[in-house]
């Protein structure tokens, strides 16, 4: 579904990806590890079209490199913002409208998203602003999938959050991926990362340092303790 190779990316003349390949299957959850800075937002800005980059970027047999971000989006590719990108004086109920390409809901319905968010759906005519920094950060996904993307990459969906709430994050990932969503997770904490991903990557100076199922990365101590906050 997804395929990079040799993805480099810039800002100005800063050389922040050094030929990242990597590649993410229909249905399935990767994670992209390692520390902060070594350039896991950069790859997936690269793919929504928000950073200079070169290389290949192929989703669904189309060429991302060189599009802009709506056009990136209308490909059916999602993108959830670790700064919790949401509009602070519309209401939960306004920012999830702000979220559909068209009319009307796709696979996702408003009621969807209010099930699998019930604190959502009590504080639909709040203001997004006031929300907790959990909820803005299910409110920020929720938008992402009205939008009805076919893989969506998250940055740093746990940051900053309590311990209970990273564990339903966790549940409502593996959701998505019981409802045919692949998932290109971006995190720093790895005990989630290896309980819901089918493979992983860690990246360290810009390029992929390795690449494996959650079992092989625990099996490596190494590459665990050289390039993961551990």
């Amino acid at each position: 579904m997804l395929e990079l190779k040799d993805l480099h990316a810039y800002y100005g003349k800063s050389h922040v990806l050094h030929g990242v390949d990597m590649h993410v299957q229909a249905g399935e959850i990767v994670s992209l590890l390692g520390r902060n800075g070594v350039g896991r937002s950069t790859t997936v800005k690269s793919l929504m079209g928000l950073v200079d980059c070169s290389g290949s970027a192929i989703f669904k047999g189309q060429q991302l490199v060189g599009k802009k971000p709506f056009e990136v989006a209308h490909l059916g590719l999602g993108y959830v913002p670790e700064n919790r990108d949401i509009f602070p004086s519309l209401t939960v109920d306004q920012n999830l409208i702000l979220g559909l390409k068209g009319k009307n809901p796709g696979r996702w319905s408003f009621e969807d998203m209010y099930n699998m968010f019930p604190r959502l759906k009590e504080r639909q005519h709040t203001q997004a602003g006031v929300l907790s920094g959990g909820e803005q950060q299910m409110l920020t996904l929720c938008r992402t999938l009205m939008g009805d993307p076919d893989l969506i990459m998250i940055d740093e969906p746990t940051e900053g959050l309590a311990p209970k709430i990273v564990e339903l994050v966790g549940q409502y990932l593996k959701e998505l991926k019981n409802r045919g969503l692949a998932v290109l997770l971006v995190e720093q904490k790895l005990a989630i990362a290896l309980e819901i991903s089918q493979r992983v990557y860690v990246m360290g100076h810009g390029s992929i340092v390795f690449e494996g199922t959650p079992a092989e990365l625990k099996a490596n101590a190494q590459i665990r303790r050289e390039w993961l906050e551990v």
